[in-house]
């Protein structure tokens, strides 16, 4: 895998033009690697270009015809990106002396990355999805992706609010007590009760002092 595979069906020459150049780098070849940005961007030019350019027209003429019709913020981009990978290229190709700048190159191949982007989806219809990719170190130096994408999904997932779950609801049964009623008959009963204990006691009574 390499940060520019999603090209691979889209333009397979000019991925292996690309994927080349990420080689030089990780190779440490960083002058050729960045000539190689700068043969990228020629190519890139001259597929959109196709059949409107001249056949001898040169990497500036080419850029030029295509500023003239550059209109989205993302056109303009696209070709200042191209501009930055032909100045540092001729620069690279035309030194005197070898400067191992490990840093330009770099960034020559974050520039190209920003420019296939662009092409893939502007000028050959490419999905949309691509416009949200970044480019990956890891996946230059080892061949396999890291996983920030992973741990950002995670992290995205853990500031979403979580939906509380829904207390069960308490069916709350109120009990009023009945006052039973005294039935008069039971009081009926306990007064001739008592009357007649009475009168058995008075009787008692009497018939002592009697005796």
């Amino acid at each position: 895998m390499t940060n520019f595979s999603f090209l691979k069906k889209i333009d397979n020459n000019l991925y292996e033009v690309i994927t080349e150049a990420e080689k030089l780098y990780t190779s440490e070849f960083f002058e050729q690697c960045i000539g190689q940005t700068r043969r990228f961007g020629e190519l890139l030019c001259k597929n959109i270009l196709a059949d409107k350019r001249r056949y001898d027209g040169s990497f500036d003429e080419m850029l030029a015809t295509l500023k003239d019709n550059a209109h989205s913020i993302p056109e303009k981009e696209f070709i200042d990106d191209l501009y930055f990978l032909k100045k540092q290229g001729n620069i690279s190709v035309h030194s005197s002396k070898v400067k191992r700048d490990g840093i330009l190159a770099f960034e020559c191949l974050q520039r190209a990355f920003e420019a296939s982007i662009n092409y893939a989806v502007l000028y050959k219809k490419g999905s949309k999805s691509i416009l949200k990719k970044q480019y990956d170190v890891n996946l230059l130096m080892t061949g396999k992706p890291s996983l920030k994408e992973k741990y950002e999904n995670v992290a995205e997932e853990t500031k979403k609010p979580k939906t509380k779950p829904k207390k069960p609801v308490q069916q709350a049964y109120k009990m009023k007590s009945v006052s039973k009623k005294k039935k008069p008959l039971f009081w009926i009963f306990v007064c001739i009760s008592s009357a007649i204990s009475m009168i058995i006691l008075l009787t008692m009574f009497l018939l002592n002092l009697m005796s």
